[in-house]
């Protein structure tokens, strides 16, 4: 007796567990289907837009916060941009009872799940490569509901756009890159999109790292036409402005390569008997500017860049004075081989053609006398040559040394052609450097600005 009450309390108790269970799913499984249905009515279709005037078309507000922006990739030519987004438009068709706002509010908050049952404008971005939503554990996205039928979506996304680079001015160059916004599907007829009041807006604490974030920024509102779509689109475009930040390269690239070509002025403080030393520094500095410049962060584009003309400056400089010291070097040359060449007259004989005691006079070559007329016979290359009879000299001889040494005719002292060409050498380099470093930089900020 007591073995049957035990099983018929049994069956009964899971009898009520599964009526319970079952239930509780029914009514869990009613409340899900009728949250869509607090605000929707019956008929709903969400493939439909709102209604509107006839020949008017839906207005969409739409705002971004910008975050943050990275990666500006310059041989890509693109940079990436985190933000939220803001949509806002009148969804007419909503029955929204008063019950679902709290008190002293006139908006509610609605799950992600149930947005997915109203219409939605369809904009995208026309130049980005990559355009997602964040997610952490779900979407980062909410949507609001106003008394009012307002509806307002909001979401985090990550963007990487396109933007058409130009770097002609690197390293004052300016980028202008937009982010073209647009409906996708929906013509200009049928939805427009509209900046908000608040427009873009950048986060306050945003710094770049190579580049000032220009100020405004520019907004616009324009119709597009898609001939892959076939009809125009109404579009939002913001310029962004990107000043590339001067001071990095100035430490890095120009005040060092300054430095290096003003080093390459020295060798013409040093003498040709020091060959090794001077070939040394020239040649260093030239490797050095090479180095400098390959391994600087330039952007590989096919035309030339203000930064090329800077580097082909300093490296011409560098090389014009290696040019100088060979040019130098040949003449100190030809001069050794013009002075040792001809032979000097005894000074016995030149005091013999002072007193007069011989008419003529027998001039040397290689030891051997060659004529027992008077000839010129140079002492020393910057001086005057004697004759028999005291008349002008043949200026044969003179004209050899004259291209490498001459005498200055107010102070007598021998002037030599490569020693010249250095002194000259130490105030044109400079001078010509300078001159081009005044050119150069007006020029680089007037386009610039």
């Amino acid at each position: 007796m007591l073995d049957k009450f035990n099983t018929h309390a049994f069956i009964s108790f899971g009898l009520g567990f599964i009526l319970m269970w079952l239930s509780e799913a029914t009514e869990a499984h009613m409340n899900y289907t009728a949250k869509p249905r607090v605000v929707l009515p019956p008929n709903y279709v969400k493939e439909i837009r709102p209604p509107s005037k006839k020949g008017s078309p839906v207005i969409v507000d739409f705002s971004i916060f910008v975050v943050d922006i990275n990666s500006i990739n310059v041989e890509d030519m693109d940079f990436r941009v985190d933000m939220f987004i803001h949509q806002r438009w009148l969804e007419s068709r909503l029955e929204i009872p008063d019950d679902i706002f709290e008190e002293g509010d006139d908006y509610v908050t609605l799950l992600p799940e149930v947005f997915e049952n109203f219409w939605q404008p369809d904009p995208y971005f026309l130049n980005s490569k990559i355009a997602e939503i964040a997610t952490l554990t779900h979407k980062f996205t909410s949507v609001t509901l106003y008394k009012n039928k307002t509806v307002r979506y909001a979401a985090r996304m990550h963007a990487i756009i396109a933007c058409q680079m130009e770097f002609q001015l690197y390293p004052m160059d300016i980028q202008v890159c937009p982010i073209y916004i647009e409906s996708f599907s929906s013509n200009n007829q049928k939805v427009k999109l509209r900046w908000s009041d608040s427009g873009v807006t950048l986060n306050p604490e945003l710094k770049l790292l190579q580049y000032n974030l220009g100020q405004p920024l520019e907004l616009e509102e324009s119709d597009g036409y898609m001939p892959e779509k076939v009809g125009n689109f109404s579009r939002l475009t913001v310029y962004f402005r990107f000043e590339r930040q001067i001071g990095h390269h100035l430490i890095q690239t120009f005040a060092p390569s300054s430095l290096v070509v003003m080093l390459s002025w020295f060798s013409f403080w040093l003498g040709l008997d020091a060959i090794p030393g001077r070939v040394t520094l020239l040649v260093t500095c030239m490797l050095t500017l090479v180095t400098m410049f390959t391994g600087a962060d330039i952007p590989p584009v096919a035309y030339v860049k203000a930064l090329d003309l800077w580097m082909a400056g300093c490296m011409l400089s560098v090389f014009a004075a290696l040019a100088e010291f060979v040019v130098v070097k040949v003449l100190d040359v030809q001069y050794q081989y013009q002075v040792n060449r001809i032979p000097k007259v005894l000074p016995m004989r030149i005091s013999n053609m002072e007193k007069g005691q011989c008419a003529t006079v027998a001039s040397w070559e290689g030891g051997a006398v060659r004529s027992r007329k008077a000839t010129q016979t140079p002492t020393t290359p910057g001086q005057t040559s004697l004759q028999g009879n005291g008349g002008p000299p043949k200026p044969a001889r003179r004209q050899s040394l004259l291209s490498v040494a001459w005498t200055d005719t107010d102070t007598g002292v021998e002037k030599i052609m490569w020693r010249e060409i250095d002194k000259v050498s130490r105030a044109v380099f400079p001078i010509l450097f300078f001159v081009f470093v005044l050119l150069y930089w007006p020029i680089l900020l007037m386009k610039s600005s």
